[in-house]
């Protein structure tokens, strides 16, 4: 080479070359697009050599060298190449393991014959990008594990739910037609009481139906709130007042106690019957001669905290979970109700979580000494739910 001249035409040549393999190149693998992984790796391999081994032949012919120094450049290319192919083997080979991998899990995602299929392991030898997706794998089968877990329970409460009120309007409805029966076939002794005891029916049917219709609107995001500033204390003491006369035909003595002065922005509407339910449920499962408190305190800057705390037997831990459920009932952990005020469909506590989770605040429930506690948390300022 004798100038600047004649290395640009060197380079020129070079490129050219380079170009070609390139195209050639881009040319098979889009022929093997749909072979293995492994195989495309390899080809980009000597793709590679091959660019390199035309320069470097290109450039000897051009710099007139002997023979023996071109063998050398050719052996010298030949050991890099079969390394170069070695390792593009074995990072294939890696690549199409790990690819496999993660076909399987995702074969394996949802399986609800082995619910652990995915586990926790992560791919062996895996770049970052095969190990993150791995884990995503993953935990898109954790969630659709918990998906259908708690499509299940919904289920399986929803056929309860259905048994409860087939059962419930059953009984009433049965007591209706035979004191009808009885009526119409002249053979009431006291036609009177018949009448009184056929309206405690109607009115126990109405009241199935109004909390059905209330726990459809509630599940189908329809209930619309009437905000405003209100009196904890007084809406404490009005519920007292509405519900003292049931407490006492149980012999129950409902009182409000420790009812902090302090307001808070609500639906004094539907906020007042979700205390008077959890009030009711502690009323029919109460035995004679308990008490049933209310009280209320701030919780923080932002929440206001109502509770009904009661001595009716508390609940058996492993149903403190599953009380707001529509369909729920107490088991034998709780003292049984006998009577009229006994009798309730189950969906008290469910429209109680329903109103309060509308109010952008939640319901608990705890064991206490003899009886349990529900804590009503509310927001004392508008939320969004």
């Amino acid at each position: 080479m004798n100038g600047p001249g004649d290395v640009v035409h060197v380079l020129v040549e070079v490129l050219c070359a380079a170009a070609i393999i390139g195209i050639l190149a881009v040319a098979l693998l889009r022929a093997l697009r749909r072979a293995s992984l492994l195989l495309q790796v390899v080809a980009v391999a000597v793709a590679s050599l091959g660019a390199l081994v035309g320069g470097m032949v290109i450039t000897c012919q051009q710099m007139y060298i002997s023979a023996a120094d071109f063998r050398v450049f050719l052996s010298v290319a030949a050991i890099a190449g079969v390394i170069s192919v070695g390792l593009a083997v074995f990072l294939g080979v890696s690549l199409l393991r790990n690819s496999r991998d993660l076909i399987e899990k995702a074969r394996r995602i949802g399986d609800p014959l082995d619910p652990n299929a995915l586990g926790d392991e992560p791919l062996r030898h895996a770049s970052n990008e095969f190990a993150v997706l791995g884990r995503e794998l993953a935990a898109s089968d954790e969630r659709l594990r918990r998906s259908r877990e708690r499509e299940s329970r919904t289920e399986a409460s929803r056929r309860e739910l259905v048994a409860w009120i087939s059962h419930d309007l059953r009984t009433p409805l049965a007591g209706l037609r035979a004191m009808a029966e009885a009526l119409e076939d002249g053979v009431a002794d006291d036609p009177q009481r018949y009448h009184r005891q056929m309206l405690a029916q109607v009115d126990r049917l109405g009241g199935m139906v109004d909390d059905l219709f209330q726990l459809s609107t509630i599940h189908a995001g329809a209930l619309r709130l009437r905000l405003q500033t209100l009196s904890v204390r007084e809406l404490v003491a009005d519920l007292v007042a509405q519900l003292e006369p049931v407490a006492s035909a149980r012999g129950v003595r409902l009182v409000g106690r420790d009812v902090a002065d302090i307001t808070l922005v609500a639906d004094p509407d539907e906020l007042a019957r979700a205390i008077a339910n959890l009030a009711m449920n502690s009323i029919r499962l109460s035995p004679p001669g308990a008490e049933i408190v209310l009280s209320a305190a701030p919780d923080s800057d932002a929440f206001v905290v109502l509770s009904v705390t009661d001595a009716a037997g508390g609940i058996r831990e492993a149903d403190l979970g599953r009380v707001f459920e529509p369909g729920w009932r107490a088991t034998e952990s709780r003292t049984p109700a006998e009577g009229p005020a006994a009798s309730g469909a189950g969906f008290g506590l469910a429209i109680v979580k329903g109103i309060v989770a509308a109010h952008a605040g939640r319901v608990a429930v705890q064991n206490v000494g003899d009886g349990c506690r529900f804590d009503v948390f509310v927001p004392r300022a508008a939320r969004a739910a």
